[in-house]
């Protein structure tokens, strides 16, 4: 006959009381670990990198490097986020950045239109991105076949543009915004343009993603496309937008790489480019699956890959180990975004 005294009923009431609050500390450590992301391993990285180059990481001269060379990768890690939260790929961002810097360049020879060309960059990635959307939206072509195909064929529009050589113009309006600096304290701080517009956009992104209906629906998209385009979502219209916005971004960053280059050549500029911006939307914590994911996250993950470049490039470390390093990074990725799926389904 089981027991039943008070004292039993205590201790049962206490366990359970117990077993609850452990349970809440748990969870609330778990959200806690999913809000920091990868935030921890950036600062370890820092400071990692920062003790064995005996101290030049944290030069203000470094620091304005890394946020340089952090810029354009996070403009298309912004675009590639809105991509993946569908559940897509863009694979085409580098070579839609190099056509849009190569019409912008184009424009900006000609005297009476040069004021255009960054409006001409801008559009030029617009255009291409809503074709990428409208293959997949309307013709159900797989993403990753369509913009495979286009990351071969923009980059040949590339170097059609530029008859295969480099445009160069060491005049090209809007300079500033690739090689000037935002100053906020004369003489002591100052910020690049570069990043300015980079923080600009993921700003926004945040503002559609999180604060509109537009971007509930392109969670819904990525969560489960059949459930809503049964609640009435216009799921084409979104994916064409979603593509929209990364092939823009795409003209952004090159134009961005226009302003800071003075050049473009449609053959080199943004090779590869598509693959730090994919390694940075995973390694912000979105999913590959779709409807999980954070634009803030995407601009740690973009710093994350500035820091590694950079701080490899101080150490010393070969040119051919870069490239392994950043291979393991990318595989590192995939991995993670595989646990965290795991983890969610376990929780």
């Amino acid at each position: 006959m089981p027991d039943s005294s008070p004292q039993t009923q205590v201790r049962s009431v206490a366990a359970h009381d117990a077993a609850a609050a452990q349970e809440t500390r748990r969870q609330r450590m778990v959200l806690l670990v999913r809000a920091a992301g990868m935030l921890p391993v950036l600062l370890l990285l820092c400071l990692g990198f920062h003790f064995l180059s005996d101290g030049r990481f944290f030069s203000g001269q470094n620091l304005g490097i890394v946020l340089q060379q952090a810029a354009v990768n996070t403009v298309l890690a912004a675009g590639m986020t809105f991509v993946i939260l569908t559940g897509g790929i863009d694979l085409s961002v580098g070579s839609i950045l190099a056509a849009s810097a190569m019409a912008g360049l184009a424009i900006s020879t000609i005297p009476d239109l040069a004021a255009f060309w960054l409006l001409v960059s801008v559009l030029t990635g617009l255009g291409f991105g809503v074709i990428n959307g409208a293959l997949i939206a309307l013709l159900r072509l797989p993403p990753f076949i369509v913009t495979l195909g286009s990351l071969t064929a923009v980059r040949g529009f590339a170097r059609l543009l530029g008859t295969d050589t480099t445009i160069f113009n060491p005049s090209i309006p809007y300079a500033f915004i690739g090689n000037g600096s935002l100053t906020l304290i004369p003489g002591v701080v100052s910020i690049p343009w570069l990043s300015v517009i980079a923080l600009l956009v993921i700003l926004v992104s945040w503002l559609v993603l999180r604060r509109t209906v537009l971007g509930v629906h392109i969670y819904a998209v990525g969560g489960n496309e059949s459930a809503a385009r049964l609640a009435g979502i216009k799921v084409w219209a979104v994916l064409i937008f979603v593509y929209g916005v990364s092939g823009l971004l795409a003209g952004l960053g090159g134009a961005m790489q226009a302003a800071r280059l003075y050049a473009a050549n449609g053959l080199q500029l943004g090779q590869s480019y598509e693959l730090d911006a994919i390694t940075a939307v995973i390694l912000g914590g979105t999913s590959f699956v779709g409807g999980i994911g954070s634009i803030w996250g995407t601009l740690v993950g973009a710093l994350i890959i500035a820091v590694l470049s950079n701080g490899l490039i101080l150490i010393g470390v070969s040119d051919i180990w870069q490239y392994v390093i950043k291979g393991l990074v990318i595989i590192g990725a995939v991995a993670l975004d595989r646990y965290r799926l795991q983890g969610s389904a376990r929780t």
